[in-house]
């Protein structure tokens, strides 16, 4: 079965470590920030000026003039600091992010990504996505396996218009979490219930599939 919004959030967030300062991107890295181990501190940063995001709010913890970098209201730990966007970024360029979730539209074997635009629809901007793939060394990409039409979006060689190149590790999908070295995707887990042949069947790119592959836990 593949897994859940909030499912591949609790598997990104095993991924996190004590100390930890983390950037979660818009979409389903943001559902990081619910799955954060107990008694693990980690500071997780918004490119908008906000170092010590919480939770998503409650009804009543919210605060409208308290958002992240995607406009959704947010929350703040004790000991979070609010600075310019200025500020945020050059944290992010200096390389001071030990860990970066990035949702992506597709994947390549070159470790490539593609996340800020699809050519004809709307679109917001790229953000700070192109700070984050060049600033950051530890990034784990978050992500559908397939499209609606069931197309592969992990591919020899990304279609869209890039957002980095040969900058991405790891990637966690609703099928799979796979590693990206030598021009291709080498599996590690898969998805409780998914079998190696559906990831092969829906993975475009060049896959290297060892004798055993576990399941993952949560």
């Amino acid at each position: 079965m593949a897994l859940t919004r909030e499912q591949l959030a609790q598997r990104v967030a095993k991924e996190l470590q004590d100390g930890f300062y983390v950037n979660l991107g818009i979409g389903i890295p943001t559902l990081v920030a619910n799955y954060i181990p107990q008694g693990m501190q980690v500071m997780l940063q918004s490119e908008n000026g906000l170092l010590g995001m919480g939770e998503f709010p409650t009804e009543e913890t919210i605060d409208a003039d308290l958002i992240n970098a995607g406009k959704q209201t947010v929350t703040a730990v004790p000991g979070a600091s609010f600075f310019s966007s200025a500020e945020s970024f050059a944290m992010i360029r200096g390389g001071h992010v030990d860990l970066t979730v990035l949702g992506a539209f597709e994947v390549d074997i070159n470790g490539s990504i593609a996340s800020w635009m699809i050519p004809g629809k709307l679109i917001k901007g790229m953000g700070g996505a192109m700070d984050l793939v060049a600033g950051a060394d530890n990034i784990i990409v978050t992500m559908m396996h397939a499209d609606k039409h069931g197309n592969s979006k992990l591919l020899s060689t990304c279609e869209l218009p890039l957002t980095g190149y040969g900058c991405i590790k790891r990637v966690m999908t609703d099928l799979a979490f796979m590693e990206i070295k030598d021009g291709a995707f080498h599996l590690l887990e898969r998805a409780p219930g998914v079998t190696v042949d559906e990831i092969v069947a829906k993975t475009a790119g060049k896959l290297i599939v060892p004798e055993h592959v576990p399941e993952m836990t949560f």
